[in-house]
């Protein structure tokens, strides 16, 4: 029954990435893009997790932390970069 679920969770996160990609590459303004990035690496979190408790290893949940830690830092310069132009004042 979990693995069904699972399997579900996986095609269900998967098809919401493709969506992400296509909004990130059809974006009709730069802040649309850069709010598709920050959803990219979410569901690339939900993913890691997902794959975690499927093969049952903690290590995963590890990486979609780091992952977590990377994209807030990089939407937060991406968007600092948009609104004044420098990340570093």
């Amino acid at each position: 029954m979990l693995t069904m679920a699972l399997e579900i969770a996986f095609l269900m996160v998967g098809l919401a990435l493709l969506f992400n990609f296509y909004r990130l590459i059809k974006g009709p303004s730069l802040p649309d893009r850069i709010l598709a990035l920050d959803t990219i690496y979410i569901n690339s979190i939900a993913i890691l997790i997902l794959f975690g408790i499927y093969q049952q290893s903690a290590l995963y949940f590890e990486a979609a932390l780091l992952i977590a830690v990377m994209g807030f830092v990089g939407t937060v310069a991406l968007s600092k970069y948009l609104l004044r132009g420098d990340i570093m004042e």
